[in-house]
């Protein structure tokens, strides 16, 4: 998936008891995909989400996080740190793999797969209007609002 594709109808359950078509959100939809609950870089961006909810929704975006742990680990990391942001669970990893997240990685000469962190702003009907791939999370969530805010 890039920018100008349009996202395929998947309906996912989030954490706080809802579902979402990703086809048609019904408005903007701020998606981020990010490695594994409770971990630094991961919490960090979740707690930047979270601080910039109220700012998101103010522009009129919904931000969910998506990861693939299962549900029960991502109700424990909402309130461990107070998340404000739903999260997804990508067990089946239908989500990851319909992105493009789900790639491999490197460490120590290792190779295996993983999630990339990446992010994508999708309009209202559905279609990619930024993604931001490989992201580095210090800045970012005040990046993607600052794109939320113009589209």
């Amino acid at each position: 998936m890039t920018e100008g594709d349009k996202v395929p109808a998947l309906n996912i359950g989030l954490s706080d008891g809802s579902s979402l078509d990703l086809a048609s959100p019904g408005g903007a939809l701020v998606l981020f995909f990010y490695p594994k609950d409770d971990t630094s870089g991961c919490t960090r961006e979740a707690q930047d989400f979270t601080a910039m909810a109220a700012d998101f929704a103010a522009a009129g975006a919904k931000v969910v996080g998506v990861s693939r742990d299962p549900m029960t680990k991502h109700d424990k990391f909402i309130a461990k740190y107070e998340l404000k942001v739903p999260l997804a669970a990508d067990e089946d990893g239908a989500i990851s793999d319909a992105f493009g997240t789900w790639v491999q990685k490197s460490m120590y000469g290792r190779k295996y797969m993983g999630m990339e962190r990446a992010t994508f702003l999708i309009d209202a009907d559905g279609k990619i209007l930024r993604e931001w791939r490989k992201v580095k999370v210090p800045g970012h969530a005040a990046e993607v609002l600052a794109a939320a805010k113009t589209h």
